[in-house]
């Protein structure tokens, strides 16, 4: 069970449900297009520091795998469709093939990696928390550096995809892995 399922008004009907989990699928999607917003370019690498992988990782963990994933799947789409959704207002495919495409896929991804955690209540305790969130880093970065080496080169990738964002990265997750288990412990004992 996810936080998300925790939360779930106790509908009966089904197309209640529907439209349930189809808001949090838009509301997944939003939040990580208004976190790509939060956007510091930097001078030696096509890849800007963002709160985009803090918005990925949440919306994962608490949504759980099959949301999470689809959330993402849904961003990338309005970033196809021309919506500005990409960090610094970029949209379209080529955004998307571009430098960051393979971050952009690792999010889908992270999303659902860190969403079969939570679903195993990995998000319900600060150091299981923690690790999740950090293997959904690693999952961004697996998919991510590669596809950034097309455009950099391998000698310049680390420098360039890597390095500068780990210290982001650590503060990201020590937000989120301490507030995952915190809302669990206000939730009412409805888990």
């Amino acid at each position: 069970m996810t936080f998300a399922d925790a939360v779930r008004p106790s509908w009966k009907w089904r197309s209640s449900k529907l439209l349930y989990d189809s808001s949090l699928v838009l509301g997944g999607s939003l939040l990580v297009a208004l976190s790509a917003g939060v956007a510091v370019r930097l001078p030696f690498s096509p890849v800007p520091i963002t709160g985009q992988t803090l918005a990925v990782l949440l919306v994962g963990m608490v949504m759980g795998a099959k949301r999470g994933a689809l959330s993402l799947v849904l961003y990338l789409a309005e970033g196809a469709m021309g919506l500005p959704v990409f960090a610094g207002g970029g949209l379209g495919i080529v955004w998307m093939t571009g430098p960051t495409g393979g971050y952009l896929l690792g999010f889908v991804v992270a999303a659902f990696v860190v969403g079969v955690l939570a679903e195993r209540g990995w998000d319900r305790r600060v150091y299981s928390a923690a690790l999740a969130l950090l293997v959904g880093n690693a999952v961004i970065y697996l998919l991510g550096l590669p596809w950034l080496a097309r455009f950099t080169g391998a000698e310049q990738v680390l420098q360039a995809g890597l390095f500068p964002f780990l210290v982001g990265d650590i503060l990201k997750v020590v937000l989120a892995m301490l507030a995952l288990p915190v809302a669990w412990r206000y939730l009412p004992s409805k888990r």
